[in-house]
């Protein structure tokens, strides 16, 4: 059990609340925090004071005032109104996160809403109800509106969900679970659509991906380096001790381990004198995404525990201010930041996958690691895969933080495109776990061709794993399947418990 406060929510405790199906409770503190602030919003109704989203309206309607008897009617109509998402829906793990991350925003007690509304997300959480939104629509700024008015639709009953593996009519599965609906009051359809948490769920996820995915990236090099007997002297614990970037020097430090005992690596000048750069600056490339990752990592964290919606009430609701926390920009240069950097994980590993094939580069291997060149095309096509998932990522990578559209009449006229920056990072982590798919399943042929017993013991153990379900390559076949069963293997090992995440949880 996770015990949500509003603040110090960490990405290894979502990770175990979103897919480890952890349960969720509410701090006792917390939860006087938000019954203060809801009582400065009813405070707010009785003496008629104007105040943002309260009893006024939305957007270029903020000079509307909304007369008392009409507040309720006003969320409503608000977050039906905006639940217009398009295109496919989010995964019911992303839609799990989004229900996380809004309660635990909700939790800081500025946004004005009853306790009611925490719990009915809490159980939302608890009991596997996840809401179906709609994955494109959201500018990123204003709030990821449209995504997460599809959340609060499932709150009020509306709308659909799946629960069980099955969609259904929100209104259903609550009855199935014999618990009633939310019923909106005042400000707090506006809370819960004002925030960033469809982009910071979507891009926490593909962080959580992508952070494993640079791990594997190492011993997956790692084998590369075995097959084509790489110079291990590039690894020298001197050499980015000189340079001076921890990131680097760590990986440097993982390679060493990874190799440590093979009877296939060489020395300087034993077979040549340098290796090519996919191979000799693995520290230096991969370390630098090691960087984007610590970047990254520290912005979710922040936004995680943010409070992003519109207006924010202070001072027992002496100030309500509008103010505009729910822009997504700080999330959107972090996911275009990741995009890039993982990227490169994908654009080098496919120049290693090149140097496995190419017998002019390979030290030796048969052409393609063909079992008979000519007459079997062996990995050929293999490299080609790999080097078009690697364009397709520099399309993906184009910075979607650079483009802004104004909205709502122009009151609302720069906005971030935070979420399609997340969507985006997230497909580009799949794709580069395909190419990293690649590049093992021609390093694992590769290595056995050598004799995978003259393997470091380390990488013997990968090799081992991989023969179980990977066949040599004796005679061509339908590599696909190979390759996705790799894939396959690569996210079930990321989406283990991590036994270094943190633990912490306050219950």
């Amino acid at each position: 059990m996770i015990t949500l406060t509003g603040s110090g929510l960490t990405l290894g405790q979502l990770k175990r609340i979103v897919i480890g199906k952890e349960k969720v409770c509410l701090c006792p503190e917390a939860v006087n925090k938000v019954k203060q602030s809801r009582a400065a919003v009813e405070q707010i109704i009785a003496d008629g004071r104007t105040a943002y989203g309260i009893n006024t309206g939305f957007g270029k309607f903020s000079d509307v005032t909304i007369h008392s008897e009409h507040t309720e009617a006003l969320q409503l109509h608000l977050v039906r109104s905006h639940a217009c998402g398009l295109g496919e829906p989010f995964s019911e793990e992303v839609a799990r996160a989004m229900a996380v991350l809004r309660l635990n925003a909700l939790l800081k007690g500025h946004s004005g809403i009853r306790p009611v509304v925490l719990e009915r997300l809490r159980d939302m959480v608890n009991l596997g109800i996840s809401a179906v939104i709609p994955n494109q629509g959201s500018l990123g700024a204003s709030g990821d509106l449209a995504p997460l008015a599809h959340l609060a639709l499932a709150l009020i009953g509306e709308g659909e969900v799946t629960l069980d593996g099955i969609t259904l009519p929100a209104g259903q599965a609550w009855e199935k679970k014999g618990i009633r609906p939310v019923r909106l009051r005042a400000k707090e359809g506006l809370a819960l659509i004002n925030g960033t948490q469809a982009m910071t769920a979507c891009g926490a996820l593909a962080f959580l991906e992508a952070e494993q995915l640079a791990m594997q990236s190492e011993w997956i090099a790692g084998l590369t380096i075995e097959a084509l007997r790489g110079i291990t002297d590039a690894f020298h614990p001197a050499v980015h001790a000189a340079r001076g970037y921890p990131e680097q020097a760590a990986v440097a430090e993982r390679m060493r381990n990874w190799l440590d005992g093979s009877r296939l690596t060489t020395r300087q000048g034993e077979m040549r004198v340098q290796d090519a750069y996919s191979i000799r600056c693995i520290p230096q490339v991969h370390g630098a995404t090691w960087q984007v990752l610590g970047y990254v990592r520290e912005k979710l964290e922040i936004e995680m525990n943010a409070a992003t919606d519109n207006p924010l009430i202070f001072d027992d609701g002496e100030n309500v201010i509008s103010g505009g926390n729910f822009h997504g920009q700080p999330v959107a240069f972090a996911m275009d930041f990741l995009k890039i950097g993982m990227s490169e994980l994908a654009n080098i590993s496919e120049r290693r996958t090149e140097r496995l094939v190419n017998p002019q580069l390979s030290a030796g291997l048969p052409p393609f690691l063909s079992p008979e060149p000519g007459l079997q095309s062996g990995a050929m096509i293999l490299q080609y895969a790999a080097a078009s998932i690697v364009s397709e990522n520099k399309t993906l990578a184009h910075p979607a933080s650079v483009d802004s559209i104004p909205s709502s009449a122009n009151q609302e006229d720069h906005v971030s495109m935070g979420t399609i920056a997340a969507r985006h990072a997230a497909r580009i982590v799949g794709n580069v776990r395909r190419v990293l798919a690649v590049e093992a399943f021609c390093a694992f042929q590769a290595c056995g061709i050598h004799g995978e017993e003259k393997l470091s013991p380390p990488l013997r153990q990968k090799w081992d794993v991989l023969a179980g379900f990977v066949p040599s390559l004796t005679e061509d076949r339908i590599f696909s399947k190979d390759i996705a069963k790799i894939e396959r293997w690569l996210l079930e090992e990321a989406r283990k418990p991590d036994p270094h995440s943190d633990t912490a949880d306050g219950s």
